[in-house]
């Protein structure tokens, strides 16, 4: 059993989903090499990481001490003394997720046990959260994490596109006329 079960690194904070009204607002993810597992890390317990706009750690947070979890810490920090500081975070989680209904786990409580295979796995742990939080560029191998999933960040269709979103997206589509025009061009040739 290991301590993180899964992680995000480097969400985006204007590409999450706050909320409006009486929808409350999410923090989905889905699975690094499977995006048919999405799941919803917003009652996650953990550790997070916030980073200014050159990814540089500023502020360290635990989730779920009291009833604070991930996306109520990182929501009152949007209105805190480090509102202006922060645009990305990367995030640890002591909660496993359950594939069949893509909920996280029940299970695992801020007081819940956690027991190691060896000391092995606690340093190769350890070391992969702050490789994965620090990025040394001396690193060459990268974070070896032992069985915790990586979650990319989910992009809601309710978060607005910036500027160089929606050219790469302009960009593509222009491609793919191109494309078709190309093909119907030899095709008559």
């Amino acid at each position: 059993m290991l301590a993180i079960e899964n992680y995000g690194r480097f969400w985006r904070r204007d590409k999450v989903y706050w909320g409006r009204g009486k929808n409350k607002g999410h923090l989905k993810g889905e699975l690094k090499r499977n995006k048919s597992i999405e799941v919803d890390f917003r009652d996650q317990i953990g550790i997070y990481v916030l980073f200014d706009a050159n990814r540089r750690p500023l502020y360290v947070g635990q989730a779920g001490i009291g009833n604070a979890r991930l996306f109520q810490r990182l929501k009152k920090h949007r209105s805190d003394h480090l509102s202006d500081r922060w645009q990305y975070f990367s995030w640890f989680g002591l909660r496993r997720h359950n594939e069949n209904n893509k909920r996280l786990s029940k299970h695992q409580k801020p007081t819940s046990a956690i027991r190691m295979r060896n000391r092995r796995d606690a340093l190769h742990e350890t070391e992969a959260v702050l490789i994965s939080v620090v990025e040394p560029i001396l690193n060459k191998r990268g974070p070896n994490w032992t069985g915790s999933k990586e979650f990319m960040q989910h992009l809601d269709e309710r978060v607005p596109l910036d500027d160089s979103e929606m050219l790469g997206n302009i960009v593509k589509t222009i491609e793919g006329i191109d494309a078709i025009v190309r093909k119907s061009v030899s095709a008559v040739r």
